[in-house]
């Protein structure tokens, strides 16, 4: 699994043609702000590392990155990857919990259609839709040993109103974490720097040994995004699991 960034390994000079900057002229049908994207996207190592080690996204880097340091995706480990489009976090826990042997088990789940992964299970839906954890858990039917979010809302380009909206989703995946979560498991899920995200924090405390925010290289320095991260579950009241016995 590679998690190097782009970076090339040994001691080779960097070549002179990696170094060089493209930059991007505003056209006909295209706004500043969209050659700005373009432009970034086309100086940036970790589309590059993407395209050249076949993951869909640049954001595989992100779970690689977190997963070397917190050593949650073990073999065998049952995974649920909430907004998983396009599948570049699927296709690194697939890897390291060894799904494609037959070790673990992935589950994806988006409102955008996924394109096949081997060793995942795809699922189609939008999370935030009543009864779509219910789906969820029919198909893992068991309990899960991390609990991945990715989740983002379409930005309105006010702050503290995008990250109102990516706070409620996260509660939402946590809430989802508590009800599927085994014993010890793991919760991380994208949040935005905001300030009042105090309240999820405080009841991921009461449910976790461990809370964390952990950003990795891959998150981009300008970008308010940061991740959650919960290890260490504490388990469901033995009462709950009674009565949903019940």
């Amino acid at each position: 699994m590679a998690g190097s960034g782009g970076k090339k390994s040994g001691g080779k000079k960097k070549s002179g043609a990696r170094g060089l900057h493209v930059r991007v002229k505003t056209a006909r049908g295209r706004t500043t702000s969209s050659a700005r994207w373009l432009e970034r996207q086309l100086n940036d190592p970790y589309v590059a590392a993407a395209k050249r080690d076949g993951y869909r996204s640049r954001a595989a880097y992100k779970i690689i990155e977190i997963d070397d340091k917190h050593h949650f995706l073990k073999t065998g480990a049952r995974v649920v990857d909430l907004g998983a489009a396009p599948g570049g976090w699927c296709q690194v826990a697939a890897t390291r919990v060894k799904s494609l042997e037959g070790k673990g088990r992935v589950i994806g789940v988006d409102l955008q259609e996924v394109e096949s992964i081997p060793g995942t299970t795809q699922l189609h839906l939008d999370f935030m839709d009543e009864g779509a954890d219910d789906k969820v858990k029919e198909v893992l039917d068991g309990e899960a040993d991390v609990v991945l979010s990715d989740m983002a809302a379409s930005s309105t380009g006010h702050r503290q109103t995008d990250h109102l909206k990516i706070i409620a989703l996260c509660e939402a995946a946590a809430q989802f974490a508590r009800e599927v979560l085994a014993e010890g498991g793991t919760f991380c899920a994208k949040v935005l720097q905001g300030g009042t995200e105090g309240e999820l924090l405080d009841g991921l405390k009461q449910d976790f040994t461990t809370v964390r925010h952990v950003k990795p290289a891959a998150s981009r320095a300008d970008s308010a995004e940061m991740y959650v991260l919960a290890t260490g579950f504490r388990g469901r009241p033995k009462a709950a699991e009674e009565d949903e016995e019940a």
